[in-house]
């Protein structure tokens, strides 16, 4: 089995030409093409927290569907996380991860159902500060420990972290592999690696890297980032 995992910072649709454009948003998820795409700033962050992609264009006119966490009736995900996932792929449960915050950050939950076999999915977006992204990464990787069944599971997300190694992203020990595909901000020059992909064991990483297109490096301040990985028979 082969899937293609993508992560992207939308920044709430809003471009380096300051234009706020869902369509473009995603016509550049079209030219990713990706299985299971986490997104992060999904959602406005005042009043109705509504999304700023329209949820009838994503279920019209793209191969995805949303995720559904029924927190807010207007918002695609929780705190701007959000998970998209190929038509065909079954969604078993999903849900919220708790995370001690200073800002309105948050990580989400989706354990799927592809070709017979169970996967687990967190989509996540982390503090700017470094000791309160330290606790958070523990606190999801906590939450995993509590999960039914184990199975093959990725991470994925803005972590706001632009050290390549240490950090934060030193909580993800053995077996859990961190994936750096690469510079992915800001969009138009991009220097920080702040967005990450983490595997568990299970996986076999095929390729991974930085969608960089002419549309991409306008349509928010982060590139998206994505992999590609496949799942070994037992």
């Amino acid at each position: 089995m082969q899937l293609k995992f993508a992560s992207y910072n939308i920044h709430k649709a809003v471009g380096t030409d300051r234009r706020r454009d869902p369509d473009r948003i995603l016509a550049v998820l079209r030219e990713i093409d990706a299985d299971v795409i986490a997104l992060q700033e999904a959602d406005r962050r005042i009043g109705r927290r509504e999304s700023v992609l329209p949820r009838e264009a994503i279920e019209d006119y793209t191969p995805w569907q949303p995720v559904a966490l029924n927190h807010r009736p207007d918002s695609l995900g929780w705190h701007g996380n959000a998970l998209l996932v190929r038509r065909g792929i079954s969604v078993i449960e999903a849900g919220v991860v708790p995370l001690p915050t200073l800002e309105p950050r948050g990580a989400i939950r989706a354990d799927l159902m592809v070709e017979g076999q169970r996967v687990r999915v967190v989509g996540m977006h982390l503090d700017l500060s470094g000791l309160r992204r330290r606790q958070q990464v523990r606190t999801i990787l906590d939450h995993l420990t509590r999960c039914d069944g184990a199975c093959p599971t990725v991470l994925m997300g803005d972590c706001n972290e632009w050290s390549l190694h240490r950090g934060a992203l030193g909580e993800f020990r053995a077996p859990w592999r961190l994936i750096t595909p690469g510079a992915s901000f800001p969009s138009r020059r991009p220097v920080g690696r702040l967005d990450r992909l983490v595997l568990c064991e299970r996986w076999e990483l095929e390729e991974a890297g930085v969608h960089h297109s002419a549309l991409a490096a306008k349509a928010s301040d982060h590139l998206p980032v994505w992999m590609r990985v496949s799942l070994p028979k037992k």
